[in-house]
């Protein structure tokens, strides 16, 4: 049995004495329709005298955050999920046994109370209290008011007291869901039908990563955790559904740095007869929608840069932002030694599996990506890296995009392969990739290759990623802001 705090003990003496008075220290149900925000906001400009002659009665519960005063008179701050409001609470308006009640509540104790609204002398609007009922007993003290929880650490360990003590916590909380749910409406506005895919998987695909593996024992078979809902969404657009999308947790087993955790969320979306440049048109309106509608402004601080939306994206093709960088053309037509030569040169590990557009992509991803600041379509990505996409004239490219901002991707797009021959062509070589120690090379799909061959029509598909959405509109350094309870290593 582990061992109280003094503050603990304290605590718990408490909870025995509102045990000893008929008090459920734990509570019950209890109805009310006030909140904070709703009576700040509406009642801000209302003078002393007036809100006096208004009588404005009010029901409202929270959580006890200050509390200080002393003899027959007391003063809180109540916290619910909007924000704070003071309650004013004499001894001779709720009578001796609830004022026993309130001075046994302790900072993080849940209350409920019926009150008139007041203004103080000190201008500060104020519940009067007249009913004063304890509803949840706190048992562990809360941080200091003014510290929190100062490791970080704990903050994402801890969530439920981050959100107590930290109001950002608790606006990127709610602005989470805002921005998710502006994303449906953007796209049902746009015709396109949400679905849901399985997140077990007997086949790897869907995009490069090392996946999560488990065993389904009835069938006596591994399955994979999704690291993509491409390939099912497609198959939908095969049946005929024309444009789909899906908001999903995807699991992949890498690293974990800022930007990165191995469970995360995405829109993923499909529609036929589009392509690459459609889904920079959805792209573009998408983030210029949530931008206005949600916050008003088009100009966001993102890793202490300011970032314009207004100005209409940017386009650039990966090999000349590379000749940009460095000076090497990869539209010439060098050879895999040749390209080999000019990355060992430039420190760039080429690994047994590389072919020439893994170099180019390695250019790309050292060279390129950090020089991007304001939105910009990435466009032309090599075929080997890019094993569902449509070639471009050059076959050596595709008609791909990602989106970087900051520094950052945040959208990658394909023109979408349908011809099945190529693509299961396409798979084999991703095959020999994972045979030479590519631990991200997709799997052959048989299925998804005869769902072709039933004819899929000319498409375009693209995948965000709504933490690092979230991120940028919320101005979080790190995707455990933005993702309410991380993955964290073991303490």
């Amino acid at each position: 049995m582990r061992e109280f705090s003094e503050q603990e003990l304290v605590r718990r003496g408490k909870l025995e004495i509102l045990k000893k008075k008929g008090i459920k220290p734990f509570g019950y149900r209890i109805d009310f329709d006030d909140n904070t925000k709703d009576l700040l906001e509406r009642y801000k400009d209302i003078t002393k005298e007036e809100l006096i002659s208004m009588n404005i009665k009010v029901k409202i519960a929270g959580r006890i955050m200050t509390k200080r005063g002393k003899g027959k008179v007391g003063f809180i701050h109540i916290q619910d999920k909007y924000g704070q409001i003071q309650l004013y609470i004499r001894q001779d308006e709720i009578g001796v046994d609830s004022y026993e009640i309130f001075s046994l509540g302790d900072i993080g104790d849940i209350i409920y109370v019926e009150g008139v609204l007041m203004r103080t002398d000190m201008g500060e609007i104020s519940i009067k209290v007249n009913k004063y009922i304890h509803l949840s007993k706190a048992l562990r003290p809360l941080p200091e008011k003014y510290h929190g929880l100062t490791d970080t650490e704990e903050r994402f360990r801890r969530r439920y007291v981050d959100l107590i003590m930290n109001e950002d916590a608790r606006r990127v909380a709610f602005l989470r869901p805002k921005i998710i749910r502006r994303i449906q409406k953007y796209l049902d506005d746009l015709g396109y039908v949400e679905v849901d895919t399985p997140v077990l998987e007997t086949v790897l695909g869907g995009a490069n990563a090392r996946p999560f593996i488990t065993h389904h024992n009835t069938l006596d078979i591994n399955m994979y955790l999704r690291i993509a809902t491409e390939l099912p969404l497609k198959r939908l657009i095969v049946g005929g559904m024309d444009a789909v999308y899906e908001i999903g947790r995807l699991f992949r087993n890498e690293g974990m740095d800022k930007q990165h955790n191995p469970e995360f969320t995405t829109v993923e979306l499909y529609k036929a007869h589009s392509d690459m440049e459609g889904m920079m048109e959805i792209a573009e309106g998408l983030f210029k929608t949530i931008a206005k509608e949600l916050f008003n402004t088009y100009k966001f601080t993102w890793k202490g840069e300011e970032v314009d939306l207004e100005p209409k994206f940017k386009k650039a093709h990966m090999v000349d932002i590379i000749k940009n960088e460095t000076g090497i053309n990869f539209f010439d037509n060098y050879s895999f030694e040749d390209a080999k030569k000019l990355a060992l040169e430039h420190n760039i590990e080429v690994e047994e599996h590389f072919g020439y557009g893994h170099i180019v992509n390695a250019f790309y991803e050292k060279y390129g990506e950090v020089v991007i600041k304001q939105p910009t379509f990435v466009y032309g990505h090599p075929i080997e890296v890019s094993p569902l996409a449509f070639k471009s004239e050059d076959p050596r490219f595709t008609e791909r995009f990602e989106l970087f901002i900051g520094g950052s991707e945040f959208a990658n797009a394909f023109t979408e392969l349908n011809d099945p021959i190529d693509q299961y062509e396409r798979f084999e070589s991703q095959v020999l990739e994972k045979d030479k120690g590519n631990e991200e090379a997709t799997e052959m799909d048989i299925d998804y290759v005869e769902a072709l061959e039933y004819g899929m029509p000319p498409a375009g598909g693209m995948g965000i990623g709504i933490d690092r959405l979230v991120m940028l509109f919320t101005n979080s350094e790190t995707i455990r802001e933005v993702i309410l309870f991380p993955t964290m290593k073991k303490k």
